[in-house]
């Protein structure tokens, strides 16, 4: 701890812990104590830390081909591409790494859409985005969010986004002009603190952007991959997006892996030169991403995620906690909003990091849980009564 202070900036506020082994759902730090990871690296380890078949094709891939950059073909990059097309539905992926990375791909790929297809005067694209968003950390990305932290002094901003209220398709609607290109929009709003929006929302939007051709593009970096208890959240509204944006889970635990799916007459405009990366589709990535994929079915971790999602929000209800305001989520994402008079968001991840839990607070009085997608119930069920006896111990003031 001492030594990334010393050493590297304070851009993040750790929990007071160091970890230094993983397996499944739990984590050690470096003097043996365990831990149940309620975090899963926010979702970026769905599967589990070192699941034993992502961790024998990380060793294989990685002793066998790991990079060549995107100059020459592999054996490894169309196989992943064919899988996760096959499975999304959608006719084409533009492999990225990071998952900000896929953000600037969707953002790049709609304004040259707009230019080339809808026809839209050149330099005039505008994307509508929603308050309280969160996509990333990159100049363009932060150019359009609503955290003033994230965006003071690191202007000037990137212009061509307009922001209107999250699960407000009139807002939505009114936005639209001629020069709207596509909506880009969280599902649900993972940093915001599990923001869900009404259940009629994502099919006005998509009904809107039909209406005026628009692209409807999606953000399910966090929300994306069965952490919902379906493949994609959006698939909760019976709506299908003209773009989706993955990341985190796609890279097993092991590799930042990030993609950007659309159709091809949106992707056909990506020429050589316009846009690319040395990492991005690289072999050991796409081996990794392939059988990530593969996992969700063959394990049946989306509809683990389902059914001990709703258990664990069911189990979290019963506790009939007064410090407990309200559970918001689906699956095994879980926001639970606790009242501020009785303890701040990070105190409460601090004592229950001090009882053997992982998690971490956002907005400052949400709590995230989101385990990975292999957790039982008995795992939950001890989860459960740490929680509450927590929260009992803070009614009555105890430590």
């Amino acid at each position: 701890m001492d030594q990334e202070s010393m050493h590297g900036p304070d851009n993040y506020k750790p929990l007071p812990v160091v970890l230094s082994e993983a397996k499944g759902v739990w984590v050690w730090d470096v003097d043996q104590n365990k831990y149940l990871d309620m975090m899963s690296a926010y979702s970026a380890v769905s599967h589990g830390h070192a699941h034993p078949e992502l961790v024998k094709v990380f060793h294989n891939q990685s002793k066998t081909l790991a990079l060549t950059s995107r100059a020459f073909y592999t054996n490894t990059l169309g196989p992943y591409l064919e899988t996760i097309t096959k499975m999304s539905g959608f006719e084409m992926a533009l492999p990225m790494n990071s998952g900000a990375e896929a953000v600037e791909t969707a953002i790049k790929a709609a304004r040259r859409w707009a230019y080339r297809s809808k026809k839209i005067e050149p330099n005039k694209a505008e994307i509508i985005v929603a308050n309280g968003n969160f996509h990333g950390r990159t100049t363009t990305i932060i150019s359009f969010s609503s955290e003033p932290n994230s965006k003071d002094d690191f202007g000037p901003h990137t212009p061509g986004f307009v922001s209107v209220e999250f699960g407000s398709s009139q807002a939505v609607e009114e936005a639209i002009n001629k020069n709207t290109a596509a909506v880009l929009f969280e599902p649900v709003q993972g940093e915001g603190g599990i923001i869900e929006p009404p259940d009629n929302w994502l099919p006005d939007v998509r009904e809107i952007c039909d209406k005026n051709n628009v692209l409807m593009i999606l953000d399910e970096v966090q929300s994306g991959l069965g952490r919902t208890g379906k493949l994609f959240a959006y698939e909760h509204s019976n709506i299908r997006p003209d773009g989706l944006i993955l990341g985190k889970a796609l890279g097993g635990g092991f590799m930042p892996v990030s993609v950007f799916l659309s159709s091809e007459e949106v992707l056909q405009w990506m020429n050589p030169g316009s846009h690319g990366s040395t990492f991005g589709g690289n072999p050991l990535g796409s081996a990794i991403a392939k059988r990530s994929l593969e996992l969700l079915e063959e394990e049946g971790l989306i509809e683990n995620s389902r059914i001990m999602g709703e258990y664990f929000k069911n189990s979290l209800l019963e506790l009939n906690s007064g410090i407990i305001k309200e559970i918001r989520g689906k699956g095994l994402w879980l926001g639970v909003e606790i009242d501020p008079k009785y303890i701040e968001g990070k105190a409460l991840s601090k004592l229950l990091l001090s009882k053997g839990i992982l998690c971490k607070e956002t907005r400052e009085t949400t709590i995230r849980f989101a385990p990975p997608l292999i957790i039982r119930r008995e795992e939950i069920d001890w989860a459960v009564e740490i929680i509450g006896d927590t929260l009992k111990r803070i009614e009555r003031k105890e430590k």
